[in-house]
């Protein structure tokens, strides 16, 4: 399809390094949209595909315009919109035109949803055999879950993270992110571009899938390990990490500092650093797993230690000794931080109505690509239909007929 979008100047295609594919966006909610984002970040053209207004089954979901604008706007830069009812023969027809000339079409219904609605895997890859046709799912394509609605807290507690998330004896704890919801959404953007560099070799799409279920497992990682291989069920334990100590939060004289002081050699620099150099060889803490046995004994002395200075100060002292450590900061704090800042992770966008505000940019650089435009804010609802449809060789009429039947 014919790119339509405009550079800052207003003339010419948005520039990335992914800018020669076309990606249908049919997801709702957050993992879809996640997958969806990395694409129109890289320059690919994402065209997000909408209920009508007005017809039924509209999208009120987590994401919504209108629910959180902010995240509205962080989830769906770099978009455009089409209105279209998939639910209607002239619906499907339409969407048909598009896969014809699209590289890649994303969905998260729930399983049996597309095959009803005539728009599978099967039905699109006979229109389009190049097209990678993906699915983000709760639990699965099939199996005795499939079927179960998928939300992120539901997939943290089904795939284990809440049991290892928390402090020992009060109960499961949700991570502060929707984790499976995000890591679903990065693991699909691997699964489509897999497909896209095979589809290189073999000229021929395929369908990618993925689930929260299966996102949420995967990011288990040593947790998982401990149970499949050692048979061993990790527990809770707060801010420690499970199997070196010490290595968590704790209390200075002004606030928290996190300390990583893995192995040995971290343990002999920390405990010089803090002048405690006796606590190396002290009984029950001359080993990591001596330390790990006895970690109340191991924290409670170096929390005594670090309580005579601020955070700034230990900070410095660790780093210069080489024992990894960092500060706790809120989220206000992470973006006056002076790295973050140098990093330009914040990345600057105009906004017609919410002014000079930013969104929270990729975490990857590319040399030959710099982040040089500006991220286009998220498109209205529609905003970009008579366009789309006039590239497909609509008349203005048909896509008034087609608007009071609330087809698009």
């Amino acid at each position: 399809m014919a790119d339509t979008r405009h550079n800052e100047h207003g003339t010419g295609e948005r520039k990335g390094p992914l800018s020669r594919f076309t990606i249908l966006d049919a997801s709702r909610v957050r993992a879809g949209p996640t997958a969806v984002r990395l694409f129109a970040d890289m320059g690919a053209r994402v065209i997000k595909l909408e209920i009508p207004p007005g017809a039924p089954g509209g999208d009120d979901m987590i994401g919504g315009r209108d629910h959180n604008r902010a995240d509205y706007e962080n989830l769906h830069r770099n978009k455009e919109s089409l209105t279209l009812n998939m639910k209607t023969p002239e619906g499907v027809k339409i969407l048909h035109e598009l896969v014809s000339r699209a590289d890649v079409f994303i969905e998260n219904y729930r399983p049996d949803v597309k095959h009803r609605l005539g728009i599978g895997p099967d039905a699109l890859r006979a229109i389009n055999p190049r097209l990678v046709y993906a699915s983000i799912s709760g639990f699965g394509q099939d199996g005795p879950y499939a079927g179960w609605p998928g939300f992120d807290s539901i997939a943290q507690g089904m795939g284990g993270l809440m049991s290892v998330t928390g402090k020992p004896g009060e109960g499961p704890m949700r991570v502060g992110i929707p984790l499976a919801d995000l890591c679903a959404g990065h693991f699909c953007a691997m699964g489509i571009l897999t497909a896209l560099l095979e589809r290189e070799a073999s000229g021929e799409g395929q369908w990618v899938q993925t689930s929260l279920l299966e996102a949420q497992i995967a990011m288990l990682d040593f947790q998982a390990a401990q149970w499949l291989v050692d048979r061993k069920i990790p527990e809770q334990t707060g801010n420690e990490h499970p199997l070196t100590v010490p290595t968590g939060v704790f209390a200075t004289s002004d606030g928290y500092l996190n300390i990583a002081a893995i192995g040995q050699t971290m343990w002999k620099r920390l405990c010089e650093a803090l002048e405690v150099p006796h606590l190396v060889d002290e009984p029950g803490m001359g080993s990591d797993p001596e330390r790990v046995r006895n970690r109340d004994k191991v924290n409670a002395a170096i929390e005594a230690a670090l309580r005579t200075r601020t955070t700034a100060e230990w900070t410095e002292r660790l780093l210069k000794a080489g024992v990894p450590c960092g500060p706790i900061h809120r989220i206000d704090q992470v973006f006056a931080d002076p790295q973050v800042k140098h990093l330009g992770v914040a990345w600057p966008m105009q906004h017609a109505e919410l002014g000079d505000v930013a969104l929270v940019g990729q975490p990857m650089r590319f040399s030959r690509y710099p982040r040089d435009l500006p991220p286009q804010p998220a498109p209205l609802q529609g905003a970009n239909t008579d366009d789309i449809l006039r590239e497909l060789g609509y008349s203005a009429a048909q896509v008034d007929e087609l608007r009071a039947a609330y087809i698009v």
